[in-house]
């Protein structure tokens, strides 16, 4: 989605990696930055891919402020960041060579004071200093030059794959160390900027437990280390390790300032979740009020919302996608349906329905591993298209298919006027009050005792002490 040649690092916070001895800054190699126009370019695509920015004057001062605070404790003070916020419920944070720094408001859900934030932030800046992004661009030349080598010049187009093959592990390698490297000195920053060292630590807890969160809200396992492409990034309780001896170099857990009234008071009221404007679930049932539509998800279903689809699991590994396309001048809708199936499965005979005075077509397609019903409705002057997927088809599963297909329909002026999305709010806590008083409160039934204590950074049973104040998920 993002061009590896101007994303300095993090492309994904979930993307974890630790590994060998890390270059200084100093050594890294001199390697032309990209034109600005190329930047700029990329800017507009990291927009668009996050759902814009996130408009809110007061937190985006406040993030700002602490990137000024650690650019001039950092080991270039001569260097200026701008921070970003865009407009997702996605954990991720990167930056630009040029100093744009991009965090998303899924990540600041995420964090519970300013040393975590500026741990985060940190990281990204070690990524421009040290010239991860042009680095990378570089490896990726050479690894493609190698393969183009062997493959034109030698007339080995078996070796050149190979050569291509070995290019990217060592490529996975490098970046691996880039990581670590970001985490090291970002530590270090934070330290001198005056923050808890501990901050970067305590943040990677929290995000790797609201990975675990995720993957079991959509039905998936956790990635396991040492099985796959993932054995060469670390894992997160790998880099928390490494972020805590890095902070134990500096001092005993207590040194630094954490900020966390301040924090809370910058975030309370941001918006949580996915943002009206671009549609939004609650529970199975996925709304989107500027477009004017609903729909209800088959039994088990979690919505996934993206910047180009919607997506939606079941546990059981059946899945939906649905997305918007126009028909060509003159084209039906049953036209464009037998010319719109999966590639690589055989459709069956096309049927016409009538789903809430909308046209609407569907079949179903026959893959080697796979089953499809497919269906296009005609809405307005678009085409709605809803994929499902499952391994084994019944009556039963297609059913539940076609009830989700009936269920598309307009929303009347009174839902769209009452469409308000989730948001974060600060309260404070009462004597008594449990982890249970607040998960009640929560906006979102699904594991609320977990949301909770994960938005917290609370551990199992930790004690709420009255008079503090948390973050709960409100209407």
């Amino acid at each position: 989605m993002l061009s590896a040649a101007l994303l300095a690092g993090c492309g994904s916070l979930n993307a974890d990696k630790p590994a060998t001895a890390p270059l200084a800054p100093a050594e890294a190699p001199k390697v032309a930055p990209p034109p600005p126009s190329a930047v700029s370019e990329e800017q507009t695509r990291i927009a668009a891919a996050y759902g814009g920015i996130y408009v809110k004057p007061d937190l985006t001062a406040f993030l700002n402020g602490i990137a000024d605070r650690l650019a001039s404790a950092s080991e270039r003070p001569d260097l200026r960041y701008k921070v970003v916020m865009l407009n997702s419920p996605l954990v991720n944070a990167f930056a630009l060579p040029n100093g744009s720094l991009y965090v998303t408001r899924g990540l600041l859900a995420v964090a519970n004071d300013s040393s975590e934030l500026a741990a985060v932030i940190a990281h990204e800046m070690a990524h421009v200093s040290a010239r991860h992004a042009l680095q990378r661009a570089d490896e990726e030349r050479k690894a493609v030059l190698v393969s183009r080598i062997v493959s034109d010049v030698l007339q080995d187009s078996q070796g050149g794959a190979v050569a291509l093959a070995r290019g990217k592990l060592s490529l996975a390698s490098f970046s691996r160390a880039q990581e670590l490297e970001a985490d090291r000195i970002g530590v270090q920053t934070i330290a001198r900027a005056g923050f808890d060292p501990y901050g970067a630590s305590r943040f990677l807890l929290s995000m790797g437990r609201q990975s675990e969160l995720r993957s079991a809200a959509l039905g998936q396992k956790p990635a396991q280390p040492g099985l796959d492409f993932m054995a060469t990034h670390p894992s997160t309780p790998e880099r928390v390790q490494l972020a805590v001896a890095s902070a134990r170099q500096i001092g005993a857990p207590g040194v630094g300032e954490r900020g966390r009234d301040a924090y809370l008071d910058a975030i309370n009221g941001m918006v949580y979740g996915d943002d009206p404007s671009q549609g939004f679930a609650r529970g199975r049932r996925f709304l989107h009020p500027r477009l004017g539509f609903s729909f209800v998800a088959p039994d088990g279903f979690v919505f996934e919302n993206g910047a180009d689809a919607l997506l939606g699991v079941a546990s059981d590994g059946r899945a939906l996608r649905m997305d918007a396309a126009k028909l060509s001048p003159g084209q039906t809708l049953e036209g464009y349906i037998k010319e719109n199936w999966i590639d690589g499965a055989e459709p069956g005979p096309v049927e016409t329905l009538d789903v809430n005075g909308m046209e609407t077509v569907t079949l179903v397609a026959k893959g080697k591993e796979w089953t499809f019903r497919f269906a296009a409705i005609h809405y307005g002057s678009d085409v709605y298209r809803l994929i499902f997927a499952t391994r084994e088809i019944t009556p039963q599963i297609d059913q539940g298919f076609r009830d989700s297909i009936m269920s598309f329909r307009r929303l009347s002026q009174e839902e769209i006027d009452a469409a308000r999305p989730l948001k974060l709010d600060v309260v404070r806590i009462k004597p008594g009050d449990t982890e249970a008083t607040f998960a009640n409160r929560m906006a979102l039934s699904d594991r609320a005792v977990d949301r909770f204590s994960v938005l917290n950074g609370l551990g199992p049973g930790e004690p709420l002490p009255p008079g503090s104040r948390v973050k709960v998920i409100d209407e």
